[in-house]
């Protein structure tokens, strides 16, 4: 077995080339519309605007960007925090407790792995603007290419390793004939599924690349994906890879609810990507060093001099609605007191799990579509993070373990963060890397213990994990992952109670089932001052994303300035990239949907 990425031939797939003309990939050239970042805004107007106070409510990445987007345009802005450490929310890296030795930093441990694709548009801008030390581009200079992925399979299946460099030449006007051929022929040599069921496929991607807007949304939005794939009556690798590992692994939703309108939209953005069409950059991006120095603190070391006040260790509790209007909110302080915070306007950053328990039934009946966020749905999709005493990058690039009972993916960390000697830096001197792993599955039973993760205590969550990774990587005698390099590993502290009747996890993540989009809410409310940010509102991007969490932060913003009145320019909101080759068939499927004909490449 050959994980090193030499050219070697072994059985586990490696594809160097044999896609031929299947993709392509472009590493060049930001977008037309990707590059029209906004530079920090003036002070035109700001001495009139000085007065107005906003009140932030959250300080993950969609409080972060509402706060960096109005202080730039003169607002003064308080954000209000409930995790004293919590500045940047799930996206953020923490400090492993206690492991630091001789002056090093703790090691590096997060909620989950940062992967910020080319499909990413406004939060690639919001990066740009984020000054950095040495960096022309900001924080942006600090996104790296991955150059491969790879699908560990388990069961003497082969391995399925896609290295980008070498995926081919694309058309250079897509067809839905050359669109067909292109895909077949990647499915064909990549995956192994029968012919058939990869012209099935391929053809139902055709059907919803070509569906207009309103069939999208008012059809396959009602679709499971599952369904929509008549995966039912397929084999178990086009179930696996084509149906079941996309939704667990990308969108955390389970195939047989998922929303193909979700689902779908998101592959759909990835084939561009592929092809070099409209993208920010390379499909696979991670940071080039832990998130908080790569990007969270020097962001808010910015905002601080924006202006931008910080108040963390402070739980919003309830917003008081009195005339129509926010008047103040309660929260809690640090200390544990009772503490009332007045503002001009509100913006509400906060997941939404945790944000509907600050709604009563005045605010509720004062805007409906606050309440019909109690139907939105989370799950858990948490990290562990794995400290080897080798280097230990199986690829470079991420690792789905499409096999896994429970959706495991992974990434070697240390072999992006060049600027760091990760033995010198981080930990006691004898950690050389991290393998950083997202659990997508908790509610399956596992390969050592016969549990679900849920079940199972942290040990046990931490064993299993280690046991699902070397069934996949280690199923052909090669010890890719050996237990003697294991020095430690680190899970999510958001999950606590493993084990025990009340398992909880305080960092949940929105999910996708059919009809979710008809419950999202706008980024404006009813309520004049009160204006919605965050993964869960309704954004172009139907996914619980930072670049969703970013729009939807440029939503509410914009609307906060429509409501003022203000001059100041309007935040820029990047859409993701349409083939400008489908859209008469688009519109030729505009007029079919309003007479209730199916797609015109809809074979049912």
């Amino acid at each position: 077995m050959d994980r090193s990425g030499s050219g070697s031939s072994t059985r586990r797939g490696f594809l160097s080339g044999a896609v031929g003309g299947a993709l392509a990939l472009t590493t060049n050239a930001l977008s037309s519309a990707s590059e029209a970042t906004a530079a920090p805004r003036g002070t035109a107007g700001r001495a009139a605007r000085a007065a107005r106070r906003v009140a932030v409510l959250g300080g993950g990445v969609a409080g972060l960007t509402a706060a960096h987007e109005l202080a730039e345009r003169g607002f003064h802005v308080t954000v209000y925090e409930r995790k004293p450490h919590g500045l940047g929310g799930k996206a953020r890296s923490m400090d492993v407790p206690e492991s630091a030795r001789g002056g090093r930093k703790p090691l590096p441990g997060e909620h989950g792995f940062r992967f910020i694709p080319g499909i990413y548009h406004n939060l690639p801008d919001t990066l740009r603007r984020i000054p950095f030390p040495g960096n022309a581009n900001g924080c942006h200079d600090n996104l790296v290419a991955s150059t491969e992925v790879m699908l560990a399979r388990t069961g003497g299946r082969e391995d399925l390793r896609f290295p980008f460099e070498t995926i081919g030449t694309a058309p250079p006007v897509l067809t839905p004939d050359s669109f067909t051929r292109m895909l077949i022929g990647l499915l064909d040599t990549a995956v192994h599924i029968p012919p058939h069921e990869a012209a099935y496929f391929v053809n139902r991607l055709l059907v919803y690349l070509t569906s207009c807007d309103a069939r999208r949304r008012e059809t396959w939005e009602r679709v499971p994906w599952w369904t929509y794939l008549n995966a039912a009556r397929m084999s178990y690798d086009y179930q696996r890879l084509l149906a079941i590992g996309i939704t667990r692994n990308i969108v955390a939703t389970k195939a047989e609810i998922a929303s193909t309108r979700t689902v779908a939209s998101v592959v759909e953005a990835f084939i561009f990507n592929l092809l070099g069409r409209g993208a920010d950059g390379q499909p696979d991006r991670v940071l080039n060093l832990p998130t908080n120095e790569a990007w969270i603190d020097p962001w808010v070391t910015y905002l601080r001099s924006l202006g931008v006040e910080f108040r963390v260790g402070w739980s919003v509790n309830e917003l008081k609605l009195a005339g129509g209007r926010i008047t103040e909110t309660v929260v809690t302080d640090p200390r544990g007191v009772r503490q009332l915070i007045a503002a001009d306007y509100f913006v509400q950053a906060m997941p939404v799990e945790h944000a509907r328990k600050t709604w009563d039934a005045t605010l509720r009946a004062a805007d409906p579509q606050l309440a019909r966020c109690d139907k939105l749905q989370t799950d858990w999709m948490t990290g562990i993070q794995f400290y080897l005493t080798e280097p230990t990058p199986v690829i470079h690039g991420h690792v789905d373990h499409i096999d896994s009972p429970w959706a495991l993916t992974s990434v070697g960390q240390a072999q992006y963060w060049k600027a760091r000697n990760f033995p010198a830096d981080y930990g006691d001197g004898t950690v050389a890397d991290c393998l950083s792993v997202d659990i997508s599955e908790w509610d399956k039973p596992g390969i050592l213990y016969g549990k679900t993760a849920k079940e199972c205590t942290r040990d046990e969550v931490a064993r299993e994990v280690w046991a699902q990774m070397k069934a996949g990587l280690n199923d052909t005698g090669a010890a890719v992952l050996r237990d003697n390099t294991l020095h430690s590993w680190f899970l999510d502290p958001a999950v606590d109670g493993l084990g025990t009747s009340n398992p909880t996890n305080d960092e949940q993540l929105l999910i996708h089932p059919t009809g979710t989009w008809f419950n999202r809410p706008t980024a404006r409310t009813a309520i004049p001052n009160l204006f919605l940010a965050g993964d869960y509102v309704a954004v172009d991007i139907d996914l619980a994303t930072m670049e969703g969490a970013n729009e939807a932060a440029r939503r509410a913003v914009n609307a906060l300035l429509d409501e003022t009145g203000s001059r100041a320019e309007r935040c820029a909101l990047l859409r993701p990239y349409q083939a400008p080759e489908f859209e008469p068939f688009k519109a030729d499927d505009a007029i079919r949907h309003r007479l209730g004909l199916r797609n015109a490449f809809d074979l049912g």
